[in-house]
């Protein structure tokens, strides 16, 4: 019997310089849907220096704080809340590695391979675990309800039953 994995939320961002081209988002919003997650929450949004330094704060004084700053703040970008089971594990596996050129060779089929340019701007960010999730959809969506979601998500499925 095929393990069911549990209905879980996580934090997707489709960074600046996927963004910047409407019609290139249009096309990962679509495979976003074609992979059966639920969006349940998206926004654009475009950051100043304090609001980067804030969300990458456990990586001030590593070597690419600066350029990671700089790079979310270089333009709009993208936040969504995903639900699905597994929605952790198969976002990760939808964007694939986080250096596009390795993607491009490991792993061609994935959204960072399709559209990722360098480490830095690898278009797309995932969160890692479910308290990492929970803590990253509480930065960018405050008014999202981290413990009922599930209730009324189940709630709301039963209704369409």
């Amino acid at each position: 019997m095929a393990q069911r994995h549990p209905l879980q939320i996580t934090l997707a961002l489709i960074k600046p310089d996927l963004s910047a081209n409407g019609p290139k988002v249009l096309k990962v919003l679509k495979h976003i849907e074609e992979n059966q997650f639920r969006i349940l929450a998206h926004r654009r949004l475009l950051w100043s220096k304090l609001d980067a330094e804030a969300f990458y704060g456990e990586h001030r004084g590593k070597f690419f704080f600066e350029r990671l700053c700089g790079y979310m703040t270089s333009g709009h970008f993208h936040a969504l809340i995903l639900e699905k089971p597994g929605a952790i594990t198969d976002w990760r596996a939808l964007i694939g590695p986080t250096h596009p050129p390795r993607a491009r060779l490991n792993a061609p089929d994935t959204l960072r391979s399709l559209y990722g340019m360098t480490d830095t701007r690898n278009s797309f960010h995932g969160s890692d675990a479910i308290d990492t999730a929970l803590k990253e959809i509480s930065f960018f969506f405050p008014d999202f309800d981290t413990s009922g979601w599930k209730e009324e998500s189940i709630r709301a499925h039963d209704d369409k039953a």
